[in-house]
């Protein structure tokens, strides 16, 4: 029988809708998108994209070692983009978050994203 659990940190923003941070299921964890939230104040922690990446993907740990896993069991990213000429930069800072072997990743461009974000970013890990 597949179990399922539901991730929950205080070092990563709340949910902004019906919705977990994370399920656990069948040793997978399946983290909810990110946006570059201060978990403590609820604001962006910078305007850029790419600055907004690097505190999506720090929020993304923190969920991460809810679950008992880290960014070094993440097998798929999916991220978001504004505007897809960020992309560089946003790449620059998911460099710093990963290692060989990467994740499998796409990154697409999108029309809008939720509080006016540039970046929203996604992942699925083993536990």
């Amino acid at each position: 029988m597949n179990k399922l659990s539901s991730i929950s940190t205080s070092n990563a923003p709340e949910a902004l809708g019906a919705y977990s941070q994370a399920i656990k299921a069948n040793g997978f964890i399946f983290a909810s998108g990110q946006l570059g939230l201060d978990p403590k104040t609820g604001d962006f922690i910078s305007d850029s994209a790419g600055g907004q990446a690097e505190q999506a993907l720090t929020n993304l740990s923190a969920v991460l070692k809810a679950a008992n896993s880290s960014m070094d069991n993440v097998v798929k990213v999916s991220i978001f983009l504004v505007n897809i000429n960020d992309f560089a930069a946003v790449n620059e800072v998911y460099s710093k978050f990963f290692k060989a072997p990467f994740p499998a990743r796409a990154c697409v461009e999108v029309s809008a994203l939720p509080k006016n974000a540039k970046v929203e970013i996604e992942l699925i890990a083993t536990n």
